[in-house]
């Protein structure tokens, strides 16, 4: 299956970005003391709150982040791709400043407020956006104890891993999204948009041109979604991707060019 490249549209401010100005507002990165988010979803007339927040990844994070990545892999039918291990992960995620290489961005979920003296409300680098969001009926986690958080009664609902890349026709940095999950028993309650309007905020705040992502062709669910929230499709593009056996292939006759037969 081929993969579809989608840009949300280049923009200068917040009103002129990809994504709906309601929406980036909506999820703008802030964070309320866990009484005033309690008494909120008290008085909410309808629906079960749960209590979400999004933060940076850390080091402890990886064996939920392996975990995830290998759900994308299933789900794509790429796991006779899928070779990463958490020591790997371990070793290259972790390695520079957030938004200066390789960033994630961890979704976890509660139905109680979120612990006042969580290590998880405050970061140097990045403010945490927590919100309530409200489902109809129960969320009902079968692997809750597997996704289970560092925080009491938490648990890690997605992820999105992205980095910086840069457009020579914007002359300007971008965001590139490798990867973004949310779990299947949390999926259609917004969550995925807080998961990419927390990337798109990042990169307004930083004067970047633009945000960037692939699709499988076929998965008419997450183009419709990204549609929705103002991707634009190129379908004049196509990925070419250098990988595995062609890698090494192209890197063995390059040395030969150059070089000599080794």
């Amino acid at each position: 299956m081929e993969r579809q490249i989608y840009p949300f549209k280049p923009f200068k401010s917040k009103s002129d970005i990809g994504l709906q100005t309601s929406l980036t507002d909506s999820f703008a990165p802030s964070s309320f003391p866990s009484p005033i988010m309690a008494a909120a979803a008290a008085h909410h007339p309808i629906g079960h709150p749960l209590f979400s927040r999004i933060r940076l990844a850390g080091p402890s994070d990886i064996p939920h982040i392996h975990k995830l990545i290998y759900e994308i892999a299933v789900y794509e039918r790429h796991t006779h791709l899928f070779s990463a291990t958490e020591s790997s992960l371990s070793a290259h995620l972790f390695s520079y400043p957030p938004f200066q290489s390789f960033t994630i961005f961890i979704l976890e979920v509660s139905h109680e407020p979120f612990p006042e003296n969580s290590p998880h409300n405050s970061n140097a680098n990045y403010s945490p956006v927590v919100r309530i969001v409200y489902s109809e009926v129960p969320v009902d986690d079968p692997e809750r104890e597997i996704f289970k958080s560092e925080d009491e009664n938490v648990v890690v609902a997605g992820f999105v891993l992205f980095f910086p890349n840069f457009s020579a026709l914007l002359g300007k940095p971008g965001f590139f999204v490798e990867s973004v999950a949310v779990r299947k028993c949390y999926r259609r309650k917004g969550l995925g948009k807080m998961l990419l309007s927390a990337v798109v905020n990042q990169a307004v705040e930083m004067d970047y041109g633009q945000v960037e992502l692939v699709v499988l062709e076929g998965n008419e669910t997450a183009i419709k979604f990204y549609e929705e929230m103002g991707a634009q499709i190129l379908t004049e593009w196509r990925v070419c991707d250098l990988t595995g056996d062609s890698l090494r292939v192209l890197h063995t006759n390059d040395c030969i060019d150059h070089y000599g037969e080794l």
